[in-house]
Parts: C-alpha cells; structure tokens; sequence
C-alpha cells in the first residue's frame, strides 16, 4: 500500500514543455511513473516525443484530464504563472496537486490553498517541494528514484535534501510513501495530514517524521501523535544551531524568541513518545532499532 499515489496514478505535467518540466517528466517516465500529458497554455494540440513516449499537451487541466484521465498534477511552472495553474487544476477538480514551484509569493499561495478549501474537492502538496514517491509504483515530482525500494517505512518532511538524506540512509528497509511537503510559510498537505494517511495504512509499520525550526506545526503534530498514531514514530529537527531571528533556506524556517526551536520541538516530540535523532543518521538508527532491522 502506499498514500496519496500509487501505480494507477495518472499523471500530468503542468509546464511540461518548458526546460524544468521535460526534465522531470523524463525522469519520472524512467521511474514508471504513468505521465499521461501535459499542459502549457497555448500550446495544445502538440505532440511532445520524449525518450520515445509521445505525449499530447493540452491547454487547460479540464481538457487533460477529459482526454487522459489524470488524477494527479504535478506544477512545474515559473512563479508568476503558479497561481492561475493552480487555479485552473481546482477548478477542474484534480484530486491532487503537487506544486513543485519554488519562489512563489505567499499570498498567492495562500489564495490557491484557501481556493482549494473552498472547493473541498483538490488537496495540494506543496508549493516548493520535492513532492513524493512510492518506491516502484509512482514519483511525482523531483525525488530520485534510484536511491531507496518499495518497503513499510512512511516518510514526511519539510526538507527536500532530508527526505533523500533519509530515504538512502534507510535504503534497505525502504518505504511506503515519502512525501516533502515543503518548507513554505504556507503550504497544502502538513505533518498532521501525513501522518493521518500513514496510520491508515495497512502496510506502513512506522514513520519517520522531519520537521525544522519555525513555527509550530511540529508541536501540533506531536499532539495528534498522541490523540491518534499508534504506530512507532521517529523524528528530526534541522536547525539546533541556527541563531534566533535568521532565516535558515526554507522561508518559514525562522524562530522568534523561543517559539519555532528546534529545542522546544524536540521536547513536545518526545513528550508524545517520538523518539527524536539529533542528526539524520541517529534518526535512521532509532528507526532500525524499532524494525529490529
């Protein structure tokens, strides 16, 4: 089993033509992934040839999804024209969104996320994300698909570099899903929303939970943690020597006197019976312990 995707996921690519979007697709292609198309305004009714796959490219969502039956899009468009591509997926009720794009104001994210809500019909992963994989049935997005296999670890994360760090460190036990779910002051699919998924299903045995300074959605994971998950957790905070009021890479990676550390992280973590790593590797250690692995 797996969350969110898995081998009859029908993918699109919203920004296929452009540089960033042929490269991904042929690399989720090489992975098995099932891209069905894409989508560049203006640009339907092409025929795109890559490695020897011809994919049709179409205007809007609605017409891909009404011609491939895509149930997955995956958002590789500039900045300035993420908004309206995301828009145009909720409108024509994509069940799920994964919007790699990174750079994108806040506002306009937090309109297309509070759209979606409105709708009730799209979840999004993301923005500024690797999006997610489950080894050997699906890869959307950018995660490297070489360096792990199909196994009963679930991963979630904030970092991208991370979620591979983890991914490979575990490499022989592997995982169900791994999902980045950005690092973005706003973004679509949390910690809590993950780790929902991953205690329903039937083939996830435990969960690796990565988090990193700012705000508190790690403190509100660590309370449904102990209202819900049965299932073994471990977790990491990146960012126990970043100094208070800096920025560190992800823009809602900043604490503010002592909301958002990493040290109060840690703490609300263990308190619900996460046994928390203070570097990736202790975190793939506790996880083998665990799995008696």
């Amino acid at each position: 089993m797996s969350i969110f995707i898995n081998s009859s996921s029908n993918v699109i690519v919203q920004g296929m033509t452009g540089s960033e979007g042929t490269k991904h697709t042929r690399r989720m292609l090489a992975s098995g992934t099932k891209v069905v198309g894409g989508v560049t305004p203006g640009k339907g009714g092409q025929i795109v040839d890559i490695d020897g796959t011809s994919l049709p490219v179409f205007n809007t969502v609605a017409e891909a999804m009404a011609a491939t039956g895509a149930n997955v899009s995956v958002v590789f468009v500039p900045p300035k024209f993420a908004k309206a591509a995301v828009i145009d997926a909720i409108d024509a009720v994509m069940p799920l969104v994964v919007v790699i794009t990174e750079g994108i104001p806040v506002h306009d994210s937090a309109f297309f996320y509070a759209y979606s809500l409105k709708s009730g019909k799209t979840q999004i992963i993301g923005p500024n994300c690797p999006g997610l994989i489950s080894p050997e049935s699906s890869n959307v997005g950018i995660i490297p698909a070489d360096i792990t296999k199909k196994g009963p670890i679930g991963l979630v994360s904030k970092s991208g570099t991370l979620t591979y760090q983890m991914m490979y460190e575990l490499r022989d036990i592997g995982f169900s899903t791994a999902v980045g779910i950005g690092g973005d002051p706003v973004i679509g699919t949390t910690h809590i929303d993950c780790l929902r998924a991953f205690q329903d299903d039937p083939e996830t045995e435990a969960i690796v939970m990565i988090g990193e300074i700012g705000g508190d959605a790690e403190e509100r994971a660590a309370a449904f943690i102990a209202e819900y998950v049965k299932k073994p957790v471990v977790g990491y905070v990146a960012g126990f020597t970043a100094p208070e009021g800096k920025t560190m890479g992800h823009a809602g990676a900043i604490v503010s006197g002592s909301s958002g550390t990493a040290q109060a992280k840690k703490d609300a973590l263990e308190a619900a019976g996460v046994k928390v790593g203070q570097t990736p590797s202790e975190t793939a250690r506790l996880m083998r312990e665990i799995l008696g692995r």
